[in-house]
């Protein structure tokens, strides 16, 4: 049986990843601190005999004592504040275990032989001046700013996946992830769409940072992790930086006015100052992708919304809260 450890298993990521391992006769070992991650998120996998949790920091040189890690498989280090209300909220935590943890996570998958994916994101590009960004792109970034804890901590987990590759031939695959969504998002997330959606489904105005005018691009959580699965088990991923995310692009204003139309909401869309660092433009080129996995979403933005909204109606009807 094939053991599969998921560092952040309590995410809404690593926790959807689990649940999809788990009947392909896999032991899953999940690992988290639960800073930022739910026990929520993992109620039905909790009492599963093919799943053990641990809750646990990877930062720790202590996590490599664990017993039940030894003889690891597949390594997929999700381990991370994502959201900057998060990851602003506690910066040392979430610099450590991009870059301690992801260390630690490496030398497990050197002294085991296991294939180690990292979970990377969009932000290692920062404010980009190239459009759309691919992985040759090394960014325009900051390291002196509010969002600099994550995006410089991830960047230089990059830099440990790189050195334990070329250095120990680890089996590493770096996906750099493209705002994931979903139903099952916590709707304190503080991120775009779960902000919207609560602003509109409980009559509270839609902010909107900036003019609106800047753009994202958001992958259901769905062809997120079927992205994620086929970097593992492809070996031509190994060595490689790989962009997972939708690359139809829209902007915020769109989003939120997309968003009002699908809830019927009355909620006035009001406007605030931009936060600093945040990214004018964010749309990935999943050409890499298509060519050495043969991946690419699925799932189209007005139907993912129309999931979450069905979602946090009924989250919030059963708190009393509709």
């Amino acid at each position: 049986m094939k053991k599969i450890v998921i560092t952040g298993a309590a995410g809404f990521i690593g926790s959807r990843l689990a649940r999809q391992l788990i009947p392909e006769q896999c032991l899953v070992i999940g690992i988290d601190n639960l800073q930022s991650g739910l026990m929520a998120n993992m109620k039905d996998l909790l009492d599963h005999p093919r799943f053990k949790f641990i809750c646990a920091d990877v930062s720790s040189n202590s996590i490599m004592l664990r017993e039940e890690l030894d003889r690891a498989d597949e390594i997929y280090h999700l381990a991370s504040p994502a959201s900057p209300k998060f990851y602003q909220s506690m910066p040392f935590d979430t610099i450590a275990v991009n870059t301690l943890g992801t260390k630690n996570m490496l030398e497990l998958a050197r002294t085991t032989g296991a294939k180690l994916l990292y979970s990377s994101t969009s932000e290692a590009y920062g404010d980009p001046l190239v459009h759309p960004q691919d992985e040759q792109y090394s960014g325009n970034v900051n390291t002196w700013g509010p969002r600099a804890c994550y995006d410089e901590s991830k960047r230089l987990g990059e830099v440990f996946c790189y050195e334990y590759f070329t250095r120990f031939g680890v089996a590493v695959k770096v996906a750099r992830i493209f705002n994931t969504y979903s139903a099952g998002l916590r709707s304190d997330d503080g991120r775009i769409l779960s902000n919207f959606i609560s602003q509109a489904l409980t009559g509270l105005e839609i902010t909107v940072y900036g003019n609106g005018m800047q753009t994202r691009s958001f992958c259901y959580l769905d062809d997120t992790v079927a992205g994620l699965k086929l970097m593992m088990e492809k070996d031509a991923a190994n060595g490689e930086i790989i962009n997972i995310g939708n690359p139809k692009e829209y902007t915020v204003l769109e989003v939120a006015r997309l968003v009002k139309q699908l809830t019927g909401s009355a909620s006035p869309i009001v406007f605030l100052p931009l936060p600093k660092d945040d990214p004018k433009r964010r749309r990935p080129s999943i050409d890499k992708a298509k060519r050495l996995l043969g991946w690419q979403p699925q799932i189209e933005l007005e139907e993912g919304i129309e999931r979450m909204i069905k979602d946090y109606r009924q989250r919030l009807a059963e708190k009393g809260k509709l």
